[in-house]
């Protein structure tokens, strides 16, 4: 090897399974994408991994899951950061910028009963029915359908909490959908919880990259790996909940979908909702326009959900 090339691309991550299923994905991506491009992870810990017992509401909710992985890349220890989208906050960091956006998962979230058997409906659950979630979003959308749920925080990896359902410590849990394809155990997925039983988080199902904003070999490394479509979506739902200033773990919901003309113009229809935490009260907001308008169409739905009270639901 020549010794003047370029060293290899270093991937921050969080250590956990589907944190490193995804840096890894991001990896093969850019060795595809670019020439002789060598990849390397770099591990980090975050707060959210050090406490795996609090309720992830007692954390304050901004960058538990991203902010020790975003520092290693402004430190210089890693080139680029790979994170969920849902949990990285709307509020830019300085010196970074979201390099890339790669293309949607399956967004929606999942019901996962015993040993996987399957479920037609929420209204299946049994009453008073345990369910495990910390997520204040699904839990306000669970109670509005089923007030007489009885929900409960549940951390830890994929195995413990499948582990804490199968041995009846819940008679039920909700995940992501995305998560459980790409860790391949779609099999355990008992319902899919879609519009308008339940709203995903802002970003969920999305994969972003961030790198420092004056690195351009990473910067145009990652330009291969944008997706134009999810691009637009994620930006219409993260404008949105930031003009909200609302943070990834509010009880807040998106949707969004880009329609292509045969010209190659998007059109972005958006809505989003905002619940109070008991599931009693909801506001919801709708807007479409061009794609390239994503960020003024988010920024206008947040306004039009404060006007019907949705910042009152919020505090």
């Amino acid at each position: 090897m020549n010794s003047s090339s370029p060293g290899p691309l270093r991937i921050a991550t969080r250590a956990s399974a589907l944190a490193t299923w995804q840096a890894e994905h991001v990896a093969a991506l850019l060795r595809a994408a670019v020439a002789d491009c060598r990849v390397e992870l770099v591990p980090v810990t975050t707060q959210g991994d050090r406490d795996r017992n609090s309720a992830l509401s007692t954390f304050g909710g901004v960058g538990v899951f991203t902010r020790e992985v975003q520092q290693a890349v402004l430190d210089g220890r890693a080139d680029l950061a790979v994170h969920s989208l849902k949990d990285l906050p709307t509020e830019p960091t300085d010196g970074l910028l979201l390099g890339a956006v790669l293309p949607r998962a399956p967004r929606c979230d999942a019901l996962l009963l015993p040993h996987g058997r399957p479920c037609s409906s929420l209204e299946e659950l049994p009453q008073e029915a345990r369910v495990g979630t910390g997520s204040l979003r699904r839990q306000a959308q669970l109670l509005a359908h089923r007030p007489d749920l009885r929900l409960g925080e549940i951390r830890g990896n994929l195995d413990t909490r499948l582990r804490k359902l199968d041995e009846g410590e819940f008679d039920a849990i909700i995940l992501a959908e995305a998560g459980l394809r790409r860790l391949g155990w779609e099999n355990r997925i008992s319902l899919v919880l879609a519009p308008p039983v339940m709203f995903p988080a802002t970003g969920q199902g999305a994969i972003g990259v961030e790198c420092r904003a004056d690195d351009e070999r990473t910067r145009s490394a990652l330009a291969h790996l944008d997706d134009p479509v999810t691009r637009i979506e994620v930006t219409a739902e993260r404008a949105c909940l930031g003009a909200l200033r609302a943070g990834c773990h509010a009880p807040v919901g998106a949707w969004s979908t880009v329609e292509k003309t045969p010209t190659g113009a998007t059109t972005l229809h958006f809505e989003a909702v905002i619940w109070s935490r008991d599931g009693s009260q909801r506001v919801n907001a709708k807007a479409s326009g061009p794609g390239p308008e994503a960020a003024l169409l988010g920024i206008q739905v947040a306004r039009e959900l404060r006007e019907q009270g949705g910042g009152d639901l919020l505090r």
